[in-house]
C-alpha cells in the first residue's frame, strides 16, 4: 500500500471561501484545517452514469464499509471507544461559553481523535497532548452528570484521566525503537496487557507448519491474550466472537450487496468474505482473496476486511478498513500497459535472478475512482492498494493492485500553489520540471510500486514470510518503491507512450529525493525519531543513496557526487548532479533490498533500517520546521466522504441513489458515532 508522499500532501492551506467555489476544483479545497491537519473533499466522477444496478451495489457496500469503524478505534487502544464517547457527549451537551480557549482546543483534540481513530497520532503514532485542562474537563464532566453508558461505577470516566493527560500512560500507539519489548510498550490493542514481545514471537513460531508452501497469515485476525490459567490463545474476530457485534452489521450489508454483484465470480467472492467472517478460518481468508483476484472483470470492486499489519509493532496483526471503488475505464489504459508487460520488468530488473519470479501470475492493474472510505482507510488513505499480503497467494495467483485517481486527483489540486516548490527546490529549472512533470510521474510511481514492485520478486524456498518481524513492513515499501523508481528512467516507459519525454523522470527523482531528505521531517515532533513505516522507508532510500553517492565523490570515480546536500542563502536544498547515476544507485540499492526479502536477512534489515530510516539531524531539522511554519501549510490531509442517499419506491426498492457532497466534517463524525456504533464500549 502507498501513503501519499509529502509532496503531494504538503498541500496549501485554502480559505473557507474557497469551500463554497463551483466546478470540480471545489472538492481539492478544505472544508477545515485544525492541528496539523487539512480537510478535503473527493468528487465520486462518473458515479451518475453508472446503472442503477452498479449504483444499489455501492449504497451497500459503503454501508459496511462504516460498519467497521467501531473495530479500528478499538485496535488502536482498548479506552478509544470510551473516550470518544465521553467526548462526543461534552462536544454536543456542553451549555458554557463555546468562545474560549479551553473549548476550543478541546473540540480541535476531538477532531484529532476522529481523523486518527484513537488518541494517538495516525502517523507519528505519539499520544495527543490536550490542549485544555484536566479541570476543566472533570468540571464540564460533572456539571453534566456523564455516566458511561453500559459501565457500573457512575464515575468509571475518571480512569480514562490519565490515559488522556498523563504524558507516561500509553505514550505511542506502536513503538518501533529498536530494543523494547515492542508490544508491552505499544498501546495497540492487539496484545493482552501482560503479554510480552517475547512470548507473542514464540507462539507464533510453534505455530507455523513446517514445510508448508501455502502458510497461512497466523494471528491475523485475533487479539492475543493470556487465558484464566495463564496460558496465551487469541481471541478471534469473528461473528460470534471478538468484534462479533460490528461483524454481524457487516456482513449483513454484504448479504444486501450480493444480489447486485456485477459478475457470478464476484457473488462467489462475497460468499467466501461472508464465511470468512463467521469462522474467522484462515484458509477460508486465502480461499476468498484466490477468488477476488479472479474477479478482474467486475466495474466495482472493493476492500472489506482485516488487511494491512502496520499497527500491530509485530507486523502481523491487521487493522480493518474498507474501500469501495468502480474503474476509471481511460486511466487503466495506462496501467494496463504495465501489467501487460509485467514479465519484461520482472527480466529487467536489477537484482540477482535467484530473487525473480520465472512466471509473473495473474497480475491486474487498474485506476479506480473512489466511492467510499471505511476504517484504516479514512480519513487519512492510501493513493495505491496492491493485495493481497499472502506471499504464496501472489506467487501462484498473482496480485491486484489499483491507483486510486480522483484521490491524486484531488491532493495535487490542492498543492499547486501551495508555495512548496519556491522554499524548498533548489532553482527555477527544476521547478519547471515538477510543474511540468510532476502530477504525470506521481501517478506513474504510485501505478509501478503498487502493480510491478509490490508484485515482484520471490522469496527463496524455506525463507519465513514473517522473518524480517517489525522490519518488515519497511523493507517492503522500500522495494516496492525503489522498482518505481529505477524503471521510470527506463525507455520502455517512453516505448509504451506511458511518459512524454525521456527526461519526465527526474522531476520524480528530485522530489523523491527532497522528500526523503528534508520535507517530510515537517511531520516529525522535534525530538522524535522516525516511526511510521513509509516515512522510514523513504528516509532508508534517500539517506542510503545520498551516503554512497558522496562516497563514490570521495574516492574519486565521480567528479561531484550524484545528489547532495547543500546550502544557498543559509538554507539546505538537495542538488542533483547526475539523475542518470542516480538511477544506478537506486538499482543497487533494490538488488540488496530485494535480496534482504528474498532470504529473510533479519539482522540486514535491521541495519538498514536503523541506520538509515530512523534517525532525525535535529539541526536540519530545526531548519525546515520553520522554513514550512512560514508557509502556513497543513503537513497532512483526509478526506470527508460523500453521503449516499437512497431513494425508494414504495415497496421500497432502490430506484436511484443520489450524492450528496455537503455534509462538514464534525457532522459526519457525529453521525458516524449515532448510526453506525457497533461496538460495547469495552471489548474483552
Amino acid at each position: 500500500m502507498m501513503l501519499v508522499g509529502t509532496t503531494q500532501s504538503l498541500s496549501a492551506a485554502m480559505t473557507e471561501d474557497a469551500t463554497n467555489k463551483g466546478g470540480d476544483d471545489a472538492f481539492a479545497y478544505t472544508d477545515i484545517s485544525f492541528a496539523d491537519i487539512q480537510m478535503l473533499r473527493y468528487k465520486v466522477e462518473g458515479f451518475e452514469q453508472l446503472s442503477l444496478r452498479e449504483k444499489t451495489f455501492i449504497y451497500y457496500l459503503q454501508e459496511a464499509a462504516i460498519m467497521g469503524r467501531d473495530i479500528l478505534f478499538d485496535q488502536n487502544g482498548c479506552y478509544n471507544l470510551r473516550i470518544r464517547r465521553m467526548l462526543e457527549t461534552v462536544y454536543t451537551s456542553y451549555a458554557g461559553d463555546r468562545s474560549t480557549e479551553e473549548f476550543k482546543n478541546f473540540t480541535t483534540y476531538l477532531r484529532r481523535v476522529w481523523f486518527s481513530s484513537g488518541i494517538h497520532h495516525h502517523y507519528g503514532c505519539e499520544k495527543f497532548v490536550p490542549g485544555f485542562s484536566e479541570e476543566w474537563l472533570r468540571g464540564v464532566l460533572k456539571e453534566l452528570d456523564y455516566r458511561e453508558p453500559g459501565m457500573q461505577e457512575n464515575s468509571s470516566w475518571e480512569s480514562l484521566m490519565p490515559v488522556i493527560f498523563d504524558p507516561a500512560v500509553m505514550p505511542m500507539r506502536v513503538n518501533q525503537r529498536d530494543g523494547d519489548d515492542l508490544v508491552r510498550t505499544s498501546a495497540a490493542n492487539y496484545y493482552g496487557p501482560d503479554v510480552t514481545q517475547a512470548e507473542a514471537e514464540q507462539f507464533y513460531a510453534e505455530r507455523k507448519a513446517t514445510g508448508d508452501p501455502r502458510p497461512v497469515m497466523n494471528g491475523m485476525n485475533s487479539r492475543l491474550i493470556r487465558n484464566e490459567f495463564g496460558l496465551l490463545e487469541e481471541r478471534v474476530w469473528r461473528v460470534g466472537g471478538l468484534y462479533g457485534t460490528a461483524i454481524e452489521r457487516i456482513v449483513e450489508q454484504l448479504e444486501q450487496a450480493r444480489h447486485y454483484a456485477c459478475t457470478p465470480e464476484q457473488e462467489v467472492v462475497i460468499d467466501r468474505l461472508i464465511e470468512f467472517y463467521r469462522t474467522g478460518d484462515l484458509r477460508t481468508f486465502d480461499n476468498y482473496s484466490i477468488h477476488w483476484l479472479r474477479d478482474t472483470e467486475s466495474r466495482v470492486d472493493f476492500v472489506n476486511g482485516f488487511t494491512e499489519s502496520y499497527g500491530d509493532p509485530l507486523g502481523m496483526k491487521a487493522s480493518w478498513e474498507s474501500i469501495v471503488n468502480f474503474r476509471d475505464i481511460e486511466a487503466t489504459k495506462r496501467t494496463q500497459k504495465l501489467s501487460e508487460n509485467a514479465q519484461w520488468f520482472e527480466d529487467h530488473s536489477p537484482v540477482d535472478s535467484r530473487f525473480k519470479k520465472e512466471e509473473c501470475r495473474g497480475i491486474s492493474a487498474k485506476v479506480v475512482t473512489a466511492a467510499m472510505l471505511g476504517g484504516d482507510l479514512y480519513p487519512s488513505t492510501a493513493i495505491g492498494i496492491n493485495l493481497p499480503n499472502s506471499d504464496w497467494v501472489r506467487r501462484e495467483y498473482g496480485s491486484k493492485s489499483v491507483t486510486i485517481g480522483n484521490l491524486t486527483h484531488a491532493y495535487a489540486q490542492a498543492s499547486h500553489g501551495s508555495g512548496m516548490d519556491r522554499e524548498f527546490v533548489i532553482d527555477d529549472a527544476t521547478r519547471t520540471l515538477i510543474r511540468q512533470y510532476g502530477d504525470i510521474c506521481d501517478d506513474l510511481h504510485t501505478d509501478i510500486h503498487e502493480c510491478l514492485g509490490h508484485g515482484s520478486g520471490k522469496l527463496l524456498p524455506g525463507t519465513d514470510p514473517d522473518s524480517l518481524r517489525s522490519y518488515g513492513s519497511t523493507i517492503e515499501e522500500a522495494r516496492a518503491d525503489l522498482f518505481g523508481l529505477y524503471y521510470l528512467a527506463d525507455p520502455k516507459l517512453l516505448e509504451l507512450g506511458l511518459v512524454p519525454d525521456k527526461d519526465a523522470y527526474c522531476a520524480q527523482y528530485y522530489t523523491y529525493m527532497m522528500n526523503g531528505l528534508l520535507t517530510q521531517l515537517v511531520r516529525i515532533t522535534p525530538g522524535n525519531t522516525i516511526e511510521e513505516a513509509h516515512m522510514r522507508n523513504r528516509a532508508l532510500i534517500a539517506r542510503w543513496v545520498l551516503e554512497k553517492a558522496t562516497e563514490e565523490a570521495a574516492q574519486g570515480s565521480k567528479k561531484v557526487p550524484a545528489v547532495e546536500l547543500v546550502k544557498k542563502k543559509g538554507k539546505t536544498y538537495v542538488r542533483v548532479n547526475d539523475y542518470a547515476a542516480l538511477r544506478t544507485l537506486f538499482g543497487r540499492l533494490l538488488s540488496e533490498v530485494q535480496r534482504i526479502k528474498s532470504e529473510g536477512d533479519y539482522a540486514a534489515a535491521r541495519a538498514l533500517v536503523e541506520n538509515y530510516g530512523v534517525q532525525v539531524d535535529e539541526t536540519v531539522h530545526r531548519e525546515i520546521l520553520q522554513r514550512y511554519e512560514q508557509l502556513h501549510l497543513s503537513p497532512y490531509k483526509g478526506f470527508i466522504n460523500p453521503v449516499y442517499k437512497a431513494e425508494r419506491n414504495a415497496d421500497g426498492e432502490i430506484i436511484d441513489v443520489k450524492l450528496d457532497y455537503t455534509e462538514s466534517y464534525d457532522a459526519q463524525m457525529l453521525r458516524y458515532s449515532r448510526d453506525y456504533s457497533t461496538l460495547p464500549l469495552m471489548n474483552y
